[in-house]
């Protein structure tokens, strides 16, 4: 049932045996009021995106304070809500982020919509590379790499900051999601990555920026 889900660029090398291993899934749901911050978190693990819908599946779900009519219609789903959440989230401790995100249709004109996002905190190597510097990904012997999400940017104040004046690591809302370490590593016992603006361009330009890597050592099938 799993394996139609994971089509995401950054889980290239997953397959759905690396997701049955007795892993439980977690359920988020944010009422769409404009306010209100969707977070998914791993205390251990990385996230991984199973299914997400935004729109209404049934009238009891956010529905305090709302009319009937707006609880009405329950087979209201935006298209392609999922993919949206898979290249913000996966292969991430946490990840945060509201409605506004995902609203790109309006699916069910006159009717009240949340988010709900179901997820699995799964386990991973995680590694921190700064910018202009350069790390090897490495897996046991006979066992290879699977990569689980990579992102290039910044997401916080502290990472990678020693001696680096503030101007440089203020935009903390710069974090894109590149396949290229995923092409370069899949499937490889070892493979040394560099955090560059030449390898994954400049997502925000000033800003000193750190690579983000999360991944899985296992036995080839």
């Amino acid at each position: 049932m799993l394996c139609s889900t994971l089509s995401s660029t950054l889980l290239l090398a997953a397959t759905c045996s690396l997701l049955t291993a007795g892993v439980s899934t977690e359920s988020i749901i944010t009422c769409d009021d404009g306010i209100s911050v969707q977070r998914l978190s791993c205390d251990n693990g990385v996230i991984l995106v199973q299914a997400v819908l935004y729109g209404r599946a049934d009238r009891e779900t956010c529905s305090e304070g709302r009319p009937p009519q707006q609880l009405a219609d329950t087979k209201c789903a935006q298209q392609g809500t999922v993919d949206v959440l898979r290249r913000r989230c996966d292969g991430k401790r946490w990840c945060e982020l509201n409605t506004d995100v995902v609203r790109t249709s309006n699916p069910c004109y006159g009717t009240f919509k949340y988010l709900q996002t179901n997820y699995t905190c799964y386990p991973a190597i995680q590694i921190v590379i700064c910018e202009d510097s350069s790390t090897r990904l490495y897996c046991g012997d006979g066992q290879v790499i699977f990569l689980y999400g990579a992102y290039y940017g910044r997401r916080d104040q502290t990472t990678c900051s020693y001696k680096r004046p503030a101007a440089q690591v203020q935009n903390v809302y710069c974090s894109d999601p590149v396949s290229k370490v995923a092409e370069s590593c899949n499937g490889k016992n070892s493979c040394i990555i560099k955090a560059s603006n030449s390898e994954f361009g400049d997502p925000c330009y000033g800003t000193y920026k750190y690579l983000e890597v999360a991944y899985l050592c296992q036995y080839p099938n």
